[in-house]
């Protein structure tokens, strides 16, 4: 999926106050460091102002973005930087999982639709032999702790519960993987893709986190795009999930969905706080039917215009910060007490392909077809069909099919974007002092380019920092976008989702 995010003016002060005392909202440290979440009192776009910079531009989970990658970038590069990795690294590990047993029609993932179990039964011997390839060209691997396994696709709990034990074991037998509470594992869950039992032989096999995607629990919605789930169902997961100890619950939601409204989704809205996610993922659809062939059984006639589109990330906004929980960036809200929302205020919050982490910027393995890593900025990504890929492992060689080194210039722009996209704040002199560098000269053009910004108030700039302000927020990809060295490329434009 390729999120937008819209962002809304909260609660005032006087509300807050009277909810806390009520024991509504959950008060915890992040109160007391810089701009709160939701001190968001004044956010009023008009209309003009929205048609402005309603144009298309890249969410920003890496810099270069995907579509600098190219094949140039081989198979020995990738595993030059395996071997080169230096001892006490920490690092993450992608694994994905592309089978569905259901199309939804708003996906953009690389996906399989099958309802034929024996091809996972391959794919699960061929990812096997690859976690063993990649292991195996990291002389030093059991001095690099692997702190973070995510699980995505497709739908990981397409496997039986005995498929994954057998890729887990793999994992824990290539890499070492700390037993201590702090190593996060989590996976995607669709919750008509899983018995309610194997909850909890997830969690002895170690995961600890869980996002289950949700988008809508409108019927009318769900029967056009093709998601038939009930909140029931979701429900039962997320408590099961609870009752085992995972430590952090996220359900993610879709707005911009055909026949969706305000009052509707307000509606779905409800039932999300009735079961309390530690965090909420609310993503923008982006209908981009020309790249991704199941949208094109939506029609465009059905999805609400970006007024309504604003209207409904309004409500969103106000349901859930009246609620407790505060907006993080882009896609996400967290409840105060959630380790994203401590990470932040912190200053420590950071981003890869998974969307915003509170976990430094490790190193990042991807396997299975098509999985995206990064190692020491460099970027991999695998064949992307699973023929191909399965032949690349029977040579015994890394699927691996392109990707891109990262230049000085790379790395001073993303160190910028990624500062300002995580925290809405950039400290110019620690730029300058990381990469020896004198920003107002560097970014001379930029600079330029960043007056329009100032003068519609979406940010402040002075010598010392940048600082976006509330209505910024709602814009901060175009905010971004001015610092991306490859965005004068104008035939990548129509590749990305519209801001709003």
């Amino acid at each position: 999926m390729c999120p937008i995010r819209i962002i809304e003016p909260t609660i005032n002060s006087e509300i807050e106050n009277s909810q806390a005392k009520k024991g509504q909202i959950e008060k915890g440290p992040t109160e007391k460091i810089g701009l709160h979440p939701n001190d968001l009192h004044s956010v009023n776009l008009c209309p003009d102002l929205l048609d402005k910079y309603n144009i298309s531009g890249p969410r920003y989970t890496s810099y270069p973005t995907a579509l600098e990658f190219n094949e140039d970038y081989t198979v020995d590069d990738y595993s030059a930087s395996l071997k080169q990795l230096p001892d006490g690294k920490s690092l993450s590990l992608y694994i994905h999982i592309p089978f569905c047993q259901h199309i939804c029609y708003y996906c953009a993932c690389n996906k399989i639709i099958t309802k034929h179990r024996s091809k996972s039964e391959k794919y699960v011997e061929y990812l096997i032999k690859e976690i063993e390839l990649v292991a195996k060209n990291m002389p030093n691997r059991q001095q690099n702790p692997l702190r973070q396994i995510h699980w995505g696709g497709g739908t990981p709990t397409y496997l039986t519960i005995e498929q994954i034990t057998q890729i887990m074991q793999q994992v824990r037998r290539c890499f070492y993987v700390p037993d201590e509470a702090s190593t996060e594992i989590s996976i995607e869950v669709d919750p008509r893709a899983i018995d309610i039992e194997d909850v909890e032989k997830l969690a002895e096999l170690g995961f600890n986190r869980m996002s289950i995607g949700v988008q809508d629990f409108d019927g009318k919605v769900q029967k056009a795009v093709n998601r038939i789930q009930s909140f029931e169902l979701t429900r039962d997961t997320l408590l099961e999930a609870r009752r085992h100890g995972f430590k952090s619950i996220n359900l993610d939601l879709i707005y911009g969905l055909p026949f969706q409204t305000p009052q509707t989704f307000e509606a779905t809205i409800e039932k999300v706080i009735d079961i309390s996610p530690d965090r909420i993922s609310v993503f923008n659809y982006a209908h981009l039917p020309h790249r991704f062939k199941p949208q094109r059984r939506i029609s465009g006639d059905d999805l609400p215009s970006v007024a309504e589109k604003l209207a409904i990330f309004q409500t969103i906004i106000k349901k859930l910060q009246a609620n407790g929980y505060l907006y993080i960036g882009m896609d996400h809200f967290a409840k105060p007490t959630d380790e994203l929302a401590i990470a932040q205020q912190e200053g420590k919050l950071h981003r890869n392909f998974q969307g915003y982490t509170t976990h430094e910027e490790y190193d990042l393995i991807g396997v299975g077809v098509s999985s995206i890593g990064s190692i020491d900025g460099h970027y991999h990504q695998n064949l992307k069909d699973v023929d191909p890929y399965y032949n690349a492992i029977d040579r015994n060689e890394i699927p691996t099919w392109r990707g891109t080194g990262i230049g000085s210039d790379d790395r001073v722009r993303k160190a910028v974007i990624f500062a300002l996209i995580c925290h809405f704040e950039l400290d110019i002199s620690a730029i300058e002092s990381e990469f020896n560098i004198v920003f107002k000269e560097y970014f001379k053009t930029e600079l330029v380019a960043l007056k329009p910004f100032i003068e519609d108030e979406l940010i402040m700039v002075n010598s010392e920092k940048i600082e976006v302000n509330n209505n910024g927020r709602l814009l901060i990809r175009n905010i971004c976008m001015v610092f991306d060295a490859y965005m004068n490329e104008l035939h990548l434009i129509n590749s990305f989702s519209k801001v709003i």
